[in-house]
């Protein structure tokens, strides 16, 4: 009788345990882009409005891991729990209003990011992860 009442028990606790692994979170913040506008500095035209002006986003995850490479920053997760979208797309607004709180408004002005850098970094513990994703650039202005 045992043996049968453990095999009735495995079919449910199998079941159980894929839908929680299907259900989970996976994401992948990067940012690979097919069209890239290269910016050309070799004539006298622009200005170096800042340097090494940076935006950062984070997400918290139960249950999982997280890490990254470059701009990617990847979780696989059973639930995210803190952190609203794309971390790739809020350290950039992040990164933009950090210019409009030091050097005002941007909307209008020819202004584009330059020495684009992104730092990725992760707490893992057993229960919990947080990603964190930094873009830094130097931001140009263009005056002719």
């Amino acid at each position: 009788m045992k043996i049968s009442s453990h095999r009735t028990l495995l079919g449910p606790a199998l079941l159980i345990v894929l839908a929680c692994v299907l259900s989970g979170c996976f994401t992948s913040g990067a940012f690979l882009a097919g069209n890239v506008t290269d910016v050309q500095l070799k004539e006298a035209n622009y200005e170096v409005v800042a340097t090494d002006v940076h935006g950062s986003a984070t997400a918290g995850y139960i249950l999982g891991v997280s890490g990254g490479l470059g701009p990617s920053s990847t979780a696989l997760a059973l639930a995210r729990v803190s952190g609203d979208g794309p971390l790739y797309q809020a350290a950039l607004a992040d990164l933009w209003q950090t210019v409009r709180d030091q050097h005002g408004e941007v909307e209008g002005r020819n202004l584009a990011l330059v020495n684009v850098r992104y730092d990725v970094e992760a707490l893992n513990l057993i229960l919990y992860t947080q990603p964190t994703l930094t873009v830094r650039a130097d931001v140009v202005e263009f005056t002719e």
